[in-house]
């Protein structure tokens, strides 16, 4: 998840999916980018179960998971209370 969210044009589609649902035209529009470079992205954030389709006759919307998003965030948020509440600890050698 961190990985796919570390690219910028990848981190920007999210950004503007938080807001509405877009069409590839749109984020086109918005993020100057080639439309084969976002349907790229977008087949990846699809697959990794960020981004959802919705038909809509000839064009495809893509809205944001917000569950996904929070299961990532809640993981993250766990992993840094257990370092928090672990920080003195240390393995003996």
């Amino acid at each position: 998840m961190i990985r796919l969210l570390a690219d910028p044009l990848r981190a920007r589609i999210v950004e503007l999916l938080a807001g509405e649902a877009l069409c590839t035209c749109h984020l086109v529009a918005e993020t100057g980018a080639k439309q084969t470079n976002i349907s790229n992205h977008l087949r990846q954030l699809r697959q990794a179960g960020l981004v959802t389709t919705e038909p809509c006759g000839r064009f495809t919307y893509y809205r944001l998971n917000p569950g996904a998003l929070q299961a990532a965030a809640d993981h993250l948020t766990a992993l840094a209370e257990r370092a928090r509440s672990h920080s003195q600890s240390r393995r003996p050698c």
